[in-house]
């Protein structure tokens, strides 16, 4: 398996129309010759409001152990930090200029750079080239949660993963979709414990995945706070496999900053650059939500016109192309 590393549910609902004929008004029944019957779905939700109290008993338990509770604290003193320094932004930073030349050279670096190289069991930064990698079959998100996590908080992390696998579909044309069932890019909300040991699930998951990056990812420094593992076949530059791993205690900023960096960055936006502004692919957390910007660069990647494989040469020419038709 080839890898890129990056650092840092859906409900069906279904209606029924049938057809209506008038007939004759009949009397109204007497009440008293039927009794009072329950209502049809009592038992399920009797049966799903225990689940979710039983849900909140184990994710309280799980998340109440020293590390967690200590890392839990941690993250909310560095996201308050954040937005105290007018960082960890949420809007589209439109009101930031950039050129064609900035677009394309951001897309360069970030999309046909790799952020970390493999120093023996070690992943080590090295912005080193790379070449062009996306999928091309259809992406289906699976949603993990560790026990740790209560019932509403998965709510609302399901809720966003699925909108912005809905954004990401439209902004690159491609087949995205978060789904209840088995996917090929699972993202994982673990707590510090969970994440610990979590080696024989990720195994599950991916299969063949190779022991060191099981190893990344229940070592992760208390300084990432995210991770996304991309896997191809071989030495293929087409995505079949990925994986993203988000801290459990992160608070809602910090949380949906990583959902959209390791998403996007999961689809073949692999590195980052500190020259990329405004942009969630830089590690000042100047940005925590996918800009306008960044939205140009995940269509640019996904744009027929560029092909999986390319080199930054080779692509060079296409990008600036590209770049000057979304920038005039």
């Amino acid at each position: 398996m080839a890898l890129a590393l990056a650092g840092c549910a859906n409900r069906g609902d279904d209606a029924l129309n049938g057809a209506q004929m008038a007939t004759a008004p009949k009397p109204a029944p007497d009440p008293s010759a039927f009794p009072p019957q329950p209502r049809p779905n009592a038992a399920l939700r009797a049966a799903r409001a225990h689940q979710a109290s039983a849900q909140a008993v184990a994710a309280a338990r799980a998340a109440n152990t020293p590390a967690s509770q200590s890392l839990h604290g941690y993250f909310e003193g560095v996201e308050d930090m954040l937005v105290a320094r007018g960082q960890l932004r949420r809007d589209d930073g439109a009101s930031i200029p950039m050129s064609a030349d900035q677009l394309a050279t951001n897309f360069i670096n970030i999309a046909l750079y790799d952020e970390y190289s493999r120093n023996g069991a070690d992943l080590v930064p090295d912005a080193r080239p790379s070449r062009l990698r996306r999928w091309d079959k259809p992406v289906r998100i699976a949603i993990e949660f560790g026990a740790s996590v209560p019932p509403a908080t998965r709510t609302r992390d399901r809720a966003e993963v699925q909108t912005f696998a809905e954004r990401m579909a439209a902004l690159t044309g491609h087949d995205i979709a978060a789904t209840p069932a088995a996917g090929n890019f699972t993202v994982m909300f673990l707590s510090e414990d969970e994440r610990r040991q979590i080696g024989r699930r990720l195994a599950a998951v991916i299969p063949g995945i190779p022991g060191q990056d099981a190893e990344a990812i229940q070592s992760l420094p208390p300084q990432n706070y995210c991770t996304v593992f991309a896997y191809s076949i071989g030495d293929s530059p087409v995505y079949s496999d990925a994986v993203a791993v988000i801290r459990a205690e992160l608070p809602p900023g910090l949380r949906s900053s990583c959902i959209h960096e390791e998403l996007a960055q999961g689809l073949g936006l692999a590195n980052d650059s500190p020259g990329a502004r405004p942009s969630i692919f830089n590690d000042d957390e100047e940005f925590a939500l996918l800009t306008r910007y960044d939205a140009m660069l995940l269509k640019m990647l996904y744009d027929k016109r560029l092909t999986p494989g390319m080199t930054a040469e080779s692509a060079g020419p296409i990008v600036r192309e590209i770049a000057q038709e979304m920038i005039p």
